[in-house]
């Protein structure tokens, strides 16, 4: 899976925010809206995509994600707005 990985913040009607990783956000923003993407989307319209980020490898990408699923919606509104950074991974 060569190529550069984004992380990726969608936004539901409820204002839950869900995290994700692809090397192509728009296509998998589409995804999600026609309801071909994660299950905890289906139903949940309208999206929005509120952030996106380039990550670098699938690796790094996976591991960002894992940590920022762990993060409150408040860090994740934060990091919306700029005001908190990506962790820095070893």
């Amino acid at each position: 899976m060569n190529g550069e990985w984004y992380l990726y913040l969608i936004r539901d009607r409820d204002q839950r925010l869900y995290t994700g990783i692809s090397l192509d956000v728009a296509r998998r923003l589409q995804q999600h809206i026609r309801g071909d993407g994660a299950r905890a989307l289906r139903g949940k319209g309208p999206l929005t995509l509120e952030w996106h980020s380039a990550v670098g490898d699938h690796r790094r990408a996976l591991r960002l994600e894992y940590a920022l699923k762990q993060w409150s919606k408040s860090r994740k509104e934060a990091l919306i707005r700029g005001e908190v950074a990506l962790p820095e991974l070893r």
